[in-house]
């Protein structure tokens, strides 16, 4: 062994026999104060109080979240990263969605079928987000668009939903929404 590891090594050895010689002197300083003052609770019991009633407090969350009785997601202040940045901004300048198709988007829209109308006309039916059907027709508005056209030839509706993106020359972008999906669309069977 050359002469500087055996230098480290003689070093660590002493530190250790010092604090080893020197912890029950510690020990018996601490030990005597506490039994001399029984009567002041000690500061620490006020802590260890909140301490187990926050772990209670824990494990009563998590119990009931196994449970499925509830269900919590703390983003810490963090936005919610499955949702569009896009559809946020929109629907801070709208406001509050109304009820029925009238507050549904786009995108929360599907194509069932298109029925003719007797009056002339055609009127898409489609199946909103709360799994009730509604009958659109050209000219009819969802939240964040409209409808402006229904092909039954082809079996698709055009919406022409408003877009607040500065990317795009466009304030809106036409969403086609169809009955049968395209060739290159469908599965190989």
């Amino acid at each position: 062994m050359s002469q500087r590891p055996r230098g480290l090594v003689l070093a660590a050895a002493a530190l250790i026999a010092l604090a080893a010689a020197t912890a029950p002197a510690f020990s018996a300083e601490k030990a005597a104060p506490a039994a001399s003052a029984p009567a002041a609770p000690p500061e620490g019991a006020a802590a260890a109080a909140a301490g187990a009633q926050t772990v209670e407090t824990i494990l009563r969350q998590q119990e009931d979240l196994l449970s499925g009785q509830q269900f919590s997601y703390d983003p810490g202040g963090r936005r919610d990263p499955f949702r569009s940045l896009m559809e946020e901004l929109n629907l801070r300048k709208k406001g509050p969605r109304p009820k029925g198709v009238a507050g549904m988007l786009v995108t929360e829209v599907d194509l069932v079928g298109i029925v003719k109308d007797p009056s002339g006309g055609d009127v898409a039916f489609v199946m909103g987000s709360d799994n009730k059907g509604y009958f659109l027709k050209a000219g009819d508005e969802v939240y964040d668009g409209a409808v402006i056209a229904v092909d039954p030839r082809a079996g698709t509706v055009t919406f022409r939903q408003q877009v607040d993106d500065p990317r795009l020359i466009k304030p809106y972008r036409d969403v086609v929404k169809r009955l049968v999906p395209l060739e290159e669309e469908r599965p190989n069977e």
